[in-house]
């Protein structure tokens, strides 16, 4: 697969294929259902043929929602020199798991 597109969700852009499988930020969507995304950009290595959007572009990317999940737990460790504070706190970031369907 030679073409590729870049969209736009959780306030990250992400470049997708056809078929790939992709974490992204939590989604409202069930599992099973399709979900469409703005296409940024689409592109074509093999006949170098590219279409920009300004901002977007009319085609719609296609997804499945696979399962929902969450990030192993990071900590984050707030500290003071002599002053006698230290304070531990730790986040599990809430994803959803996509695969991309052909455009």
């Amino acid at each position: 697969m030679s073409k590729f597109a870049i969209i736009a969700t959780g306030g990250k852009q992400y470049k997708v294929r056809p078929g790939q499988t992709i974490k992204i930020e939590k989604l409202s969507s069930e599992p099973a259902a399709e979900v469409k995304f703005d296409a940024l950009l689409l592109a074509d290595e093999q006949t170098q043929d590219i279409q920009l959007g300004r901002p977007i572009l009319n085609a719609a990317i296609t997804a499945k929602v696979l399962d929902h999940g969450q990030e192993d737990k990071i900590t984050v460790i707030k500290y003071k020199n002599k002053t006698r504070y230290k304070k531990t706190l730790g986040h599990r970031q809430q994803f959803t798991k996509i695969e991309i369907q052909d455009w």
